[in-house]
């Protein structure tokens, strides 16, 4: 199957967006199949390994501390081009390196002959389990990278975005000692525009106070559903707003809906939903209750639904964050490629960890930029 091919056949270059040509070059709706018409021959062999990720510092967030983050390499190989996925399990996902491999074993790719039915492939892996949206992500961001090099484009240019309006990336800084925040603060506040911090405890005075030591750069807060009582989460918002604070994250428990609700109303700040929303089916249900929702590869089953989250959100007047895990710059790219939709975005998983197996989507002067080789950027390490 020659690449070249792909590129001049209708359609092709909009599978992603769940498009295709119509008469005179316009470009219609697809409910059908996608298919190139040509070598449909070959089949796709899904291989995996698991991968540990080592952390540069101890990452301490509300609930939990963590030195490492449970991973897993995905490839699927066809007709002599490899792409490559990843599953990447921080703890409150719930999923580990067992369930993943697990799920992956079930997987047969080789029953399609054509990688570009990308809908037709996702929705099969997708039906195999009730959850594992890790592991699913892996193969999503596998297929997706793939696809792209058959075509010679990335996937940014497939979706019809403009890479110059990625934008911003802001780094985390976890939980810890006034002493460890001073230093990750100055190991970072030239790198980059915006800061994120980890909140929810009952230091996050001294977490904030202890950065403006150092810099004034703005600042994005996630509490992790930290805080318990809306009054109190609400006069924190206020204060961190004097402080430069731009954006809350998750600031109370999913599970208290109502009350995240009224603080979205008070708030002077966009609130925005991360354990709160995972997939596409989820947005209705909390529709008011945030400003936006935060967009994670490993929470909604990869690039393919993340596409239609970000798209819908918008259309329902919510504002949209692309986040990570900690994550090689394979998964960090892919979610990359959706970046020049996002209103804010937390891509620096990769610069959390010191094993990188890739090199990807960089940070220049703080902003995301994506290479412009095909699929989701990669180049193997």
């Amino acid at each position: 199957m020659k690449r070249r091919e792909f590129l001049n056949t209708a359609g092709a270059a909009a599978v992603g967006a769940g498009l295709m040509v119509g008469a005179g070059g316009l470009l219609t709706g697809c409910t059908g199949k996608v298919s190139t018409g040509k070598g449909q021959g070959g089949k796709m062999k899904l291989s995996f390994e698991p991968y540990t990720l080592q952390l540069r510092h101890t990452f301490t967030v509300a609930s939990y501390s963590r030195t490492t983050t449970p991973d897993v390499q995905v490839r699927i190989e066809y007709e002599g081009l490899t792409g490559y996925g990843e599953a990447s399990m921080p703890p409150y996902l719930g999923q580990s390196v067992e369930s993943v491999t697990t799920f992956l074993k079930k997987v047969n790719l080789e029953q399609f002959s054509d990688p570009f039915r990308i809908d037709e492939i996702l929705e099969y892996v997708d039906g195999l389990s009730e959850g594992d949206s890790a592991a699913k992500a892996a193969v999503d961001i596998a297929l997706h990278d793939l696809v792209g090099k058959m075509m010679g484009q990335p996937w940014y240019r497939i979706w019809g975005l403009s890479p110059e309006k990625a934008p911003d990336t802001t780094f985390t800084i976890g939980i810890d000692t006034p002493e460890v925040v001073r230093e990750k603060t100055r190991e970072c506040a030239d790198k980059f525009n915006i800061l994120k911090v980890k909140v929810g405890l009952d230091n996050d005075k001294e977490m904030i106070e202890t950065i403006r030591e150092i810099t004034d750069l703005p600042i994005a807060v996630d509490a992790n559903q930290g805080w318990k009582d809306k009054e109190k989460a609400l006069d924190m918002i206020f204060w961190l707003k004097e402080h430069g604070i731009v954006m809350v994250e998750q600031p109370m428990p999913k599970e208290m809906l109502d009350a995240n609700a009224w603080l979205t109303e008070h708030s002077p700040l966009p609130v925005f939903a991360d354990e709160a929303i995972q997939r596409l089916k989820d947005i209705p249900s909390i529709k008011g209750a945030y400003h936006g929702i935060n967009i994670k590869l490993m929470k909604c089953t990869g690039m393919r639904e993340a596409w239609k989250m970000a798209n819908y959100a918008h259309a329902e007047g919510m504002r949209v964050m692309l986040g990570c895990m900690t994550e090689t710059s394979c998964a960090v790219s892919a979610a990359a490629q959706l970046s020049p939709v996002a209103d804010f975005a937390d891509l620096d998983g990769n610069l959390l960890i010191s094993n990188d197996l890739f090199e990807g989507m960089t940070v220049v002067n703080g902003k995301i930029t994506l290479p412009d080789r095909p699929g989701i950027g990669l180049k193997k390490l």
